[in-house]
This record gives C-alpha cells, sequence and structure tokens, in this order.
C-alpha cells in the first residue's frame, strides 16, 4: 500500500474511532449536541432565555409546528431556520420519498412566506427560472414576465438534472439577491433562500454542480431515512386521512412572520464571538486545506459562513455567545460540500465526513 493510501485509510480509521468516543462533532446532524428544540432546549436555562425573548419563541414554535406534517427530521429543519437568520441557500441531498418538498412547504406556512417548486430537468431554460421578457399585442411592448425565483423559499428539486446554463442562471439571484434582465436589475423579495435538491444514489443522466457554485450554499444538509418508528409514525398518519398537499387540515399554522424573522436576524447579530473562537475558526478552515485527502480546502467564504452559522445555532440554543461546541455542531453541514476528495482517498473509501471528523479532533479547541 502506498504511503498516501496508508495516510487516508489511518485518517479514516481515526475519524471511526473518534466518532464512536465522543459525537460532538456531528452533533447537529444527529442531535447529539442538542438541537434547538431537543433535550438540551430543556433545561432551565435555555427555557428562560426563551421565554425572555419573543423572536426565540416563535422561530422554536415554528420548528413545532413543521413537525406536524414531518417526521424525523429534526436536524433539517434546524438547519433550514439556521439558513433563514444567515440569508444563506441550503443543498438537501437525500433519496426520493424523504419529504423534502414537505418540508419547505411546511416551514414556508409556519413562517407565512411565499414558495414556489421548480422541477429541474433537461430541457429546463434561464428564462424559465428567473423569468423573461413577454411581447403584449395589446400595448406592442415588451413586458417582465417574473420567474419562480420571485418567492421567499424557492425549492429547486434535483438540480442537478438540469445543464449548467440554466444552473448558472441562478448564481446572481443566489448571490446579489436581484436578476437582471434587459439592462435592468430586478429585486427579489426579502427573505429569499434557495433550497435545492439532489439525489445521493442515482447520477446517470446529470450535471455535477460546479465548485463555484457549491460554495454559494450556505449549508449541505442530509435527509436520512427515517428509523423504523419514525417510519411507523408517517404510515399511521396517512392511515388516519394526512393529505401532505393540505397542510392547513394537517393541522400547521401560521406561527411567525417576516417581522419575526427579521427581530431574529438582528438578535444573531448582537450574538458575541471571542477573539479566541474567531482563531478556531480559521484554524479548522486552514486545515482543510493542508489535509491529505483533500485536493480542495474550505475557502475564506466558507469561514465567514462557519462564524455566522455558529452564531444563529448559539442564539437558537439560548445564548449569546458563541463557544467552540457550536463551531463543531455546524462544520460537517456548513463545510462538506466545500471540499473536494483526492481521487485516490476515494478509491480508499475515505469519506469528506470521515476527514473532517479526523481534522476536528485535530485542532487544539480553545479553553
Amino acid at each position: 500500500m502506498s504511503n498516501q493510501a496508508q495516510s487516508n485509510q489511518a485518517q479514516s480509521n481515526q475519524a471511526r474511532s473518534n466518532q464512536a468516543q465522543s459525537n460532538q462533532a456531528d452533533g447537529f446532524t444527529d442531535g447529539a449536541y442538542g438541537y434547538p428544540g431537543g433535550p438540551a432546549s430543556q433545561e432551565p436555562a435555555v427555557q428562560a432565555a426563551t421565554r425572555s425573548d419573543p423572536a426565540r419563541k416563535a422561530l422554536l414554535d415554528v420548528r413545532h409546528e413543521v413537525g406536524k406534517a414531518v417526521v424525523g427530521q429534526d436536524a433539517t429543519v434546524t438547519g433550514m431556520l439556521i439558513a433563514l437568520l444567515c440569508g444563506g441557500h441550503v443543498l438537501l441531498e437525500g433519496v426520493p420519498g424523504v419529504a423534502k418538498t414537505l418540508l419547505v412547504r411546511a416551514l414556508s406556512t409556519a413562517l407565512s412566506l411565499d414558495t414556489k417548486r421548480v422541477q429541474f430537468t433537461p430541457d429546463l431554460m434561464p428564462g424559465d427560472v428567473t423569468g423573461s421578457l413577454v411581447y403584449d399585442s395589446h400595448t406592442s411592448e415588451f413586458t417582465f414576465r417574473e420567474g419562480p425565483v420571485f418567492t421567499n423559499i424557492m425549492l429547486a428539486d434535483e438540480i442537478n438534472r438540469t445543464p449548467p446554463k440554466t444552473q448558472a442562471s441562478l448564481l446572481e439571484a443566489m448571490e446579489e439577491r436581484q436578476v437582471s434582465v434587459d439592462g435592468l436589475s430586478r429585486p427579489l423579495p426579502s427573505p429569499f433562500i434557495v433550497a435545492a435538491t439532489q439525489n445521493p444514489v442515482e447520477y446517470e443522466g446529470t450535471y455535477p454542480l460546479p465548485e463555484a457554485q457549491l460554495d454559494r450554499f450556505l449549508l449541505k444538509l442530509s435527509m436520512p431515512l427515517p428509523g423504523r418508528a419514525e417510519e411507523i409514525e408517517v404510515v399511521r398518519r396517512h392511515s388516519e386521512g394526512f393529505d401532505p398537499r393540505n397542510l392547513l387540515a394537517a393541522g400547521v399554522r401560521p406561527v411567525a412572520g417576516v417581522a419575526e424573522l427579521q427581530n431574529a436576524r438582528d438578535a444573531v447579530a448582537g450574538v458575541t464571538v471571542a477573539p479566541e473562537i474567531l482563531g478556531y475558526i480559521v484554524d479548522v478552515v486552514r486545515a482543510t486545506r493542508a489535509a491529505p485527502s483533500f485536493q480542495l480546502g474550505v475557502s475564506p467564504r466558507g469561514a465567514t459562513a462557519l462564524l455566522n452559522t455558529s452564531r444563529a445555532w448559539a442564539w437558537l440554543s439560548g445564548r449569546n455567545f458563541v463557544t467552540p461546541d457550536d463551531v463543531k455542531a455546524l462544520s460537517l453541514p456548513c463545510l462538506r460540500h466545500r471540499v473536494g476528495l483526492r481521487p485516490e482517498a476515494q478509491m480508499d473509501g475515505v469519506s469528506v465526513d470521515d476527514v473532517l471528523g479526523s481534522i476536528l479532533a485535530s485542532v487544539p479547541v480553545p479553553r
């Protein structure tokens, strides 16, 4: 076995050992650290902070409302809330049938936000997403007809099934929050985020997103298949007449709106970050650039994304300061799509999460 292969295998083994000893590095994904609304939310300090902050209570109430329609995806719902608090976009990865569309619809209903869904196909054109000029025979003029991107939460379903030209049409909207047509820039509604989905097991006939576009997504969230008890609950609800197309009948109600979301964003902006934590974030990001299994490390944009999401997570958890555990909790969903494995590492069966877990275990934690 080559030295490179031995290094890759050692990293993989170390990561698995570290995960067996401690789940903190993957706390955001599996709830070990205590997602907002989960076990950690029952602590008296968190309860007191929630009672004294209407904006936090409203956001946690949103999680409860979404749970009336979506079962077993608490971490993903929290990730979507973090994205809304940070004004960032989300890449959802999961096999068909795990309620990706239902989650976005329930979230928009609970937040009183507009949402539109676009099924990305090989024949989809850029104008089908952003909008285009249409000739009006009555006025003999061209008028702009808005595309589905003019919404609050745009669900880009199977974004990797459309050619790069159409994928790129989203770049300006995602980065600048505007659409330029015929020399005029048209602002998008606020808030605005893109929730794009990918099927992780079917790649035939797809167009993988380039690194430049992946870097525009704040988080990459994995939606796993539900456990046995959760799947029984899903089937039970359907046996009792649950209709995923009728969320009002399922009891999902608006419990927050744009005003509460803006108040929450203002509160997140006030969360303090100690210089030691800033250094820790930078050390984690820089370690990805030196990892032998990665051919592409995290850019400075990834460092700022990790900072912002850690602040949102800290605020949702009832604190006005960021801890190293907050950074660890968000490292995987925030960084996993910003790095690239070397081909030899892939052949050795090393995963991105394995390497990131190893990095989190090796970077010194500030005390």
